[in-house]
């Protein structure tokens, strides 16, 4: 059998009755008291209403506020992106010849020295050969790539044995047009000390970023959102 569940003590007439008539002799005392204080009450009430009203109003303007600067933020993301993107069509207009020109022109421009442009095949992986302001020689590949297409490890395996060896390179620098490199790639290039210039990075440079701050980024911040190729 189902248990029964045991009636809720209902409050007697006369208990309920007696509440109703206390708690409104209540409110009148407070009706009166009010009334006959009123002169201290009002400026109380008044600087309540007061801070709630600049509270509410505060806390609005917050809100819009970081609104508005997460707005901003996002749209200057954007206009950078944009930029970027409008400064690297103009690249990819270039031929692989005037692209290791336009290297050259951006090693230059901060502040290296005795650069010089090969321009020609056979040069074993040195199409820009040049120092760094600190003295340190530098030694840049220049692969003019579709922007889809990724750098195999093949691609640095050749550099690798040349940039050092061959050239002796104190800063190793693959740049490409192509958005990202290979998983084995990136990683070959990590071991090896090889900067891996992808073209996220290569935006950067060319919106006026300084070649020594891009450097230890090193194939970092790849803008596609996909993952690389594993091979």
């Amino acid at each position: 059998m189902v248990a029964r569940r045991p009636r809720r003590r209902r409050l007697k007439k006369q208990t309920r009755r007696k509440l109703r008539v206390w708690g409104a002799v209540a409110a009148v005392v407070v009706v009166v008291w009010v009334a006959r204080n009123w002169s201290v009450v009002w400026p109380v009430l008044v600087a309540a209403l007061a801070v709630a009203v600049l509270g509410g109003g505060g806390w609005a303007l917050l809100r819009a506020h970081r609104l508005a600067v997460g707005q901003d933020r996002a749209w200057r993301a954007q206009e950078e992106a944009r930029a970027r993107e409008l400064s690297m069509a103009e690249v990819d207009g270039l031929s692989w010849q005037e692209f290791e020109t336009y290297v050259a022109e951006l090693c230059r421009r901060d502040g290296c020295t005795e650069v010089v442009v090969s321009g020609r095949s056979g040069d074993l992986g040195a199409d820009v050969v040049g120092f760094l302001a600190d003295g340190r020689k530098l030694v840049v590949q220049c692969k003019k790539y579709a922007a889809s297409r990724s750098v195999s490890s093949q691609d640095v395996q050749k550099f690798v044995g040349t940039a050092r060896p061959e050239h002796g390179a104190d800063v190793a620098l693959f740049v490409t047009t192509c958005r990202a490199f290979t998983r084995a790639a990136l990683g070959l290039a990590l071991r090896q000390d090889i900067v891996a210039m992808h073209r996220d990075l290569l935006g950067a440079w060319v919106r006026g970023a300084h070649l020594e701050t891009l450097i230890p980024l090193n194939g970092s911040g790849g803008g596609t959102g996909r993952r690389r190729p594993s091979a």
